[in-house]
């Protein structure tokens, strides 16, 4: 029902239209009123977010890899400041609670464990020797814990641990359930030309693996050696 300049009412009949039909629609009506003005502001937010995803899809591994690298840098940091605000303080108290968040994601291990699994120093940063995929579950995993931490407003660092973890673990069910590859055995590693030793037994039961390494690193000849694929970086 609509209301009449007399203060009657009418009856008028609801027409359905596509998104391609509400696109021209407001595209070509008058922005000054409220309800189009939205609706340009919409289309235009959705049109950015296609070209980026399609930008995002013709990137290569590492262009991709370098992206979600930077982002989970960043994410990490408002994640920190999070659980700073949990009451999580003291240096070993982050390693705690980002040991958490892995334990979740990963199966059970630990930063320490998925270094040794990568065949890298334990103080080497993990994240630089990870693939795109397994980046953006841990960016995931940091958003999210992210937001659920200031949210419920934790204040206490147990509870923060037991969040990150949880988070973690939810990330890993919902890989499961899509089929997906558990992080720790993904296919694709990067290991830095930088690395000049990997444990014989880095990649065990990785039948698939494909290792991105630059021509010449240790990485390449012990690829070579141990018959694993392997695709150059730039």
């Amino acid at each position: 029902m609509v209301g009449l300049g007399s203060g009657a009412e009418r009856e008028i009949e609801d027409i359905a239209l596509t998104r391609y039909a509400c696109y021209l629609i407001v595209q070509n009506s008058d922005p000054r009123k409220e309800v189009v003005a939205l609706g340009q502001a919409y289309f235009a937010v959705q049109t950015r977010r296609q070209e980026i995803a399609e930008e995002y899809e013709s990137l290569t591994e590492d262009q991709k890899r370098l992206l979600v690298r930077e982002d989970l840098r960043a994410h990490h940091k408002s994640l920190s400041s999070a659980a700073k605000e949990a009451g999580i303080k003291k240096p070993f108290e982050f390693a705690a609670f980002y040991n958490e968040g892995y334990k979740g994601l990963y199966g059970g291990l630990t930063k320490n464990d998925i270094a040794k699994q990568k065949g890298i120093s334990r103080n080497h940063d993990i994240s630089d020797y990870m693939g795109s995929t397994e980046l953006a579950a841990n960016l995931f995993r940091a958003t999210q814990t992210d937001e659920k931490l200031r949210r419920e407003n934790t204040k206490d660092k147990h509870e923060a641990n037991k969040t990150h973890y949880a988070v973690g673990k939810k990330v890993r069910q919902t890989m499961q359930e899509l089929g997906g590859t558990m992080p720790e055995n993904l296919l694709k590693v990067t290991i830095s030309e930088n690395t000049t030793h990997i444990g014989k037994d880095a990649f065990r039961k990785c039948d698939m693996l494909i290792i991105y390494t630059k021509e010449g690193s240790s990485a390449d000849i012990y690829a070579k050696q141990n018959k694993i694929p392997v695709i150059y970086l730039k």
